[in-house]
This record gives C-alpha cells, structure tokens and sequence, in this order.
C-alpha cells in the first residue's frame, strides 16, 4: 500500500496512468467531500483534468458496479494489483447521446481540448429572432 501523503503527486499519477495502460485493478482509500472514508477496488479507464484543474481518475467501481470519478486529491492510499478488469465498461457517449470514436491520437487530442470550450447550455433559436436570420 501507497500512502499519497508520503510520495509526490507524479508518482502517484504515474501508477494510476500505469494501471489504466495495463488493465489491472486499484485498490484505493478514498476519503469523500463529506470525510467519509471507503476502501473500493476500482477498475480505472481514464485520467483528466477537470475544468477547474482537478485531476480525477475515472474508473469502474466494484462496489457500486459503474462508472465513478475519484478526484485524485483525496486518494489516501492505493495499493495497484496485477489482477485484470472484470467489468464491463459502458461505450463513452456525447451529451446528445452519439458514442464517441476517436481513430486517431490527433482526434483524441482534439476532442479532449475541445470539451473544455462546449457550451453548457445549447442556445435554441425562436422564431421570433429575427437578428440570426441570413
């Protein structure tokens, strides 16, 4: 087991990055906003940036048997297993509910800068709007 506290933060991304490389679980100690403390074996899939520069690993929870985040601040402790993925991972869909394909790094890349400028809200356009007309 890994304590959080007593290593560098790069060393603690560097392990997860490595488990989601390799496909193999993480046990965690995670403490939530509220301070409470649970112990889960995840299945981790991605590590981003939040809009607000948090870094979060996103992961398939085997307790709760979904998707979860897990900011990264508050992993207390991990422990990184050799074992596989048993979970099935649902295909990643934009919010219109289209599933998203990347077929290349440039793609991949694009798309993950481009999240962090769509709109939170669609504008809809009425009728009534005559300054948008051509």
């Amino acid at each position: 087991m890994r304590l959080t506290a007593k290593q560098s933060s790069r060393r603690t991304l560097t392990d997860l990055c490595r488990s989601v490389e390799r496909r193999q679980a993480v046990t965690i100690t995670y403490q939530d906003e509220t301070g409470e403390i649970t112990v889960r074996t995840v299945e981790p899939f991605d590590v981003r940036t939040t809009k607000n520069g948090r870094i979060e690993l996103r992961a398939m929870c085997r307790l709760r048997g979904d998707a979860r985040a897990f900011a990264v601040h508050r992993v207390i402790s991990y422990t990184c297993h050799r074992m596989g993925f048993v979970l099935e991972r649902p295909e990643a869909t934009t919010p219109a509910g289209y599933a998203i394909v990347a077929r290349s790094e440039q793609q991949l890349i694009a798309r993950e800068l481009g999240r962090d400028y769509l709109p939170t809200r669609p504008r809809q356009i009425t009728r009534d709007q005559t300054d948008l007309a051509a």
